[in-house]
C-alpha cells in the first residue's frame, strides 16, 4: 500500500476515534426498585415501587423528575380529588452531598379506599455546587392527605436511579484577563483538540508527501 493511502487510512481512524470519544454518554439512568416502609395514621405499611429519575439541563442547573411506576401506601377512606399532596427528597452522592426537594400536584382524580396511592411525577431543581459525577437516589417520600401525614422511608438501601457528569456554575467556562471567553478544557474538549491536532498533522504529512512526489516528477520530467 502506498504511503499516501496509508496516511489517508490513519486520518480516517483518528477522526473516527474522536467521534467515538465525543459520543460517550455523560449520564447513566436505571429504574430501581425501592422498598418503601411507610408510617401511616393507621399503622405501618410497605410497598415496592420501581423509581425512575431523569435530569434535563436547564440554565445552570437541571430539572429533576422522579417517577413512581407503582402505587405506595393506601387510605382506609376515599381520597377526593385534590385531597392528597406528595413530595419527596432525592439524595445526592458522588461529587456532591445533601438532597434535592421534589414535589408534585395533588391527585387529579379521587382515590378509592384501600387501594395503592398512585404518586404523580415529582419535580424539583438541582444546581451543581461542585463539578464531577453526581448520583441521584430516591429518598424519603411524604404524603399529606386529609390533615394527616404519611412518611415512607426506603428500607432496602436502593442504588442510584441517575448519574450525571455536572459542571458547577462559574466553572462552566474559562475567561482570559480581558474577559474574552476561552475554550473549555474538559476531557471531551481535550479529546476533540487531540483528534483535530492529529488530523492536522496527518493532513500536513499527506500534503508534504504529495508535494515531494510532484516535485520529484517535475525534476525528472
Amino acid at each position: 500500500m502506498s504511503y499516501p493511502k496509508r496516511t489517508a487510512l490513519a486520518l480516517a481512524s483518528a477522526l473516527a476515534g474522536s467521534v467515538v470519544l465525543l459520543a460517550a454518554p455523560a449520564a447513566h439512568a436505571a429504574v430501581v426498585d425501592v422498598d418503601y416502609q411507610c408510617k401511616t395514621p393507621i399503622g405501618d405499611k410497605s410497598a415496592v415501587s420501581p423509581i425512575d429519575i431523569k435530569g434535563v439541563k436547564s440554565g445552570n442547573g437541571y430539572t429533576l423528575t422522579m417517577s413512581f411506576q407503582k402505587g405506595v401506601s393506601s387510605s382506609p377512606v376515599e381520597l377526593g380529588k385534590g385531597a392528597m399532596k406528595p413530595s419527596a427528597v432525592i439524595r445526592l452522592g458522588g461529587a456532591e452531598s445533601g438532597q434535592v426537594q421534589v414535589s408534585g400536584p395533588a391527585n387529579a382524580a379521587a382515590i378509592p379506599a384501600n387501594t395503592p396511592i398512585k404518586i404523580s411525577d415529582l419535580t424539583g431543581t438541582y444546581t451543581p455546587k461542585k463539578s464531577g459525577k453526581v448520583s441521584f437516589t430516591a429518598g424519603v417520600l411524604t404524603i399529606k392527605a386529609l390533615g394527616t401525614t404519611t412518611t415512607c422511608t426506603p428500607g432496602n438501601s436502593p442504588k442510584p436511579s441517575l448519574e450525571l457528569d455536572v459542571t458547577a456554575a462559574g466553572g462552566a467556562q474559562n475567561t482570559s484577563d480581558d474577559g474574552v471567553q476561552l475554550p473549555k478544557t474538559g476531557p471531551l474538549d481535550s479529546a476533540m483538540a487531540l483528534g483535530t491536532l492529529g488530523g492536522t498533522v496527518l493532513l500536513t504529512g499527506a500534503a508534504g508527501v504529495l508535494w515531494l512526489t510532484r516535485r520529484g516528477q517535475r525534476a525528472t520530467g
